[in-house]
């Protein structure tokens, strides 16, 4: 069989594809969630820090693995304030006297 530039084409499309670690693949689903699943496979490919939320969320909903721990400390640490020094300390106040 000879190679046609449409053979040459799709091969090193899918060569490309295996260097920046991505693959196609075929899924089977309701024609009513073809587009839930495509903006979904978009989003993960993306492979941001929101894919990777993304990705542990429907990891742990679909495993049933309990919540990872840590997750409110690591958004404290990403925080724009992180290390800016704020003095959070209050002054002691001893209370006030009430009329009963």
């Amino acid at each position: 069989m000879s190679d046609t530039a449409q053979l040459r084409a799709l091969r090193s499309y899918r060569e490309r594809l295996t260097q920046h670690g991505m693959a196609r693949f075929e899924v089977l689903g309701l024609d009513q969630d073809r587009e839930l699943i495509r903006s979904l496979a978009r989003r993960l490919a993306g492979n941001s820090q929101e894919a990777a939320q993304v990705r542990a969320f429907i990891h742990s909903h679909i495993t049933g693995a309990p919540p990872s721990r840590g997750v409110i400390l690591a958004a404290l640490r990403r925080s724009p304030l992180a290390g800016a020094e704020l003095n959070l300390k209050r002054p002691v106040v001893d209370g006030r006297e009430v009329e009963l």
